[in-house]
């Protein structure tokens, strides 16, 4: 293994003032319980929750309030104690609308019986499986996996590796870093139940340079497993990808169109580790999360809130935005989503709210120079460009032949453009297309 945990393309945004460097110290406090949360029955990759409760039902802090709808999908509790005020469609920070169990919290914080596992050691892979989907664990990086499908490796297939990602490589963000800085052994205790599970031989926690502390506490926790090592990585956007993190860290490359487990590993997200252990030894569902709310904001921090508190809560929280706020971000600036309202909830995925003051999007674009910058700096080696010339053109076969749907949408390609083209953008729009484009295929050959 080379001695320089690197991958090729990538970039290194420059943060500013308001960067991790503000967060990344402050410890995590635990926001104020809302008065009123909307938690969607849909915060996972997968099919949705079909809802459990009703107008008018009393919950409780860790009660079920919506069932897994199909194998790929995670249950969804309550995250506060009180009354159901509905089941309506409520608005989500991609702009669509979920299903969401509306709770006025009575403020009692009164919990379900929380039951650990009685012999957590001996957890096989099965049964590991359903305590994962019964309590709503999903990949809390933001890609929100179900991880009871990670986690149920398919007969043929050989894992020799457990990848813990902890790289959070996106600016301003710091809530893993606080995870690992505070909450280490509880992680890799967490990594041991998947690795014991699995009969996985090595576990390796790959984390960016520019997190020494943590570094240092998950080298410290490592002695939880049985050959683990945690890893510095170079300082480079995006080092969090999965492709790219298995990459640095094992010189393994997934083709595309597979996944890291085709190359014998498993990438979990630190915060996922997290949620495995509490649900193990305290029999706690995911009722929480740990968010960073910073850039332009009064007060930066890293809060532990409740899944379905509104944006709005946690940036009161931080005594508000600064007057010249121009744009919100609900995740990080790179691949997150710009909101244009505060009552968007926050769910298992969200791992920050941004504030910035400069929107990209009021540069006007213009005609590519053909410089090449986007083809350099792509991690999955496309060229982004060409890409965007035919989605822009309707010609998607053609977008799909030049490699579109390996587009990780990572932001690097119009964060690297002088034209400022809206590459990721046009990537995004094809993908969707050529998806949409064959389902409607496999709907017709199934007639």
């Amino acid at each position: 293994m080379s001695s320089v945990f690197n991958f090729p393309g990538g970039i290194h945004p420059h943060e500013g003032n308001g960067g991790k460097v503000v967060t990344a110290g402050l410890a995590i406090m635990e926001a104020p319980l809302p008065s009123r949360v909307a938690i969607p029955l849909q915060q996972h990759i997968g099919a949705p929750c079909k809802p459990l409760v009703q107008k008018g039902d009393k919950v409780k802090v860790g009660q079920k309030i919506g069932e897994p709808g199909g194998f790929v999908s995670a249950a969804v509790h309550a995250s506060v104690s009180g009354t159901v005020v509905d089941c309506i469609p409520c608005i989500t920070a991609n702009g669509t609308q979920q299903m969401s169990v509306i709770i006025d919290n009575d403020f009692q914080d009164t919990w379900v019986e929380l039951i650990p596992v009685a012999d957590p050691e001996n957890l096989s892979a099965d049964e590991l499986s359903k305590l994962a989907r019964e309590m709503g664990i999903v990949g809390m990086g933001g890609a929100t996996f179900p991880t009871a499908v990670k986690v149920a490796v398919p007969a043929d297939k050989h894992v020799d590796t457990l990848v813990l990602n902890g790289a959070e490589c996106e600016p301003y963000l710091s809530a893993d870093h606080r995870l690992m800085v505070e909450h280490a052994q509880e992680i890799m205790k967490g990594a041991r139940l998947v690795q014991k599970a699995l009969g996985i031989d090595r576990v390796l926690v790959g984390i960016e340079n520019n997190k020494p502390d943590a570094i240092e506490e998950m080298k410290k926790a490592c002695e939880v497993c049985e050959n683990a090592d945690a890893v510095g990585l170079k300082v480079k956007y995006p080092q969090g990808g999965e492709k790219q993190l298995v990459y640095a860290l094992t010189r393994r490359k997934v083709p595309n169109g597979k996944l890291p487990l085709d190359v014998g590993a498993i990438v979990m997200n630190v915060g996922t580790c997290y949620a495995l252990y509490r649900a193990v030894y305290e029999g706690r569902p995911v009722v929480d999360r740990v968010v960073t709310v910073g850039g332009n904001v009064q007060k930066p921090a890293n809060y532990l809130v409740r899944i379905g508190a509104p944006v709005e809560w946690l940036l009161d929280t931080s005594e508000g935005i600064l007057p010249n706020t121009r744009m919100l971000i609900y995740g990080g600036p790179m691949m997150g989503m710009a909101i244009s309202r505060e009552d968007i909830p926050i769910t298992k995925g969200c791992s920050g709210i941004v504030a910035l003051e400069t929107v990209n999007a009021l540069v006007k674009e213009s005609a590519c120079i053909r410089c090449g910058r986007c083809v350099e700096a792509c991690p999955m080696k496309l060229s982004p460009a060409t890409i965007d010339r035919y989605s822009r053109k309707d010609m998607y076969e053609q977008a799909e032949a030049a490699g579109v749907m390996n587009c990780i949408e990572c932001g690097v390609c119009s964060f690297s453009c002088p034209a400022k083209r809206n590459l990721t953008q046009s990537c995004r729009v094809a993908k969707k297309i050529i998806t949409q484009r064959r389902k409607i295929e496999a709907a017709k050959k199934g007639e």
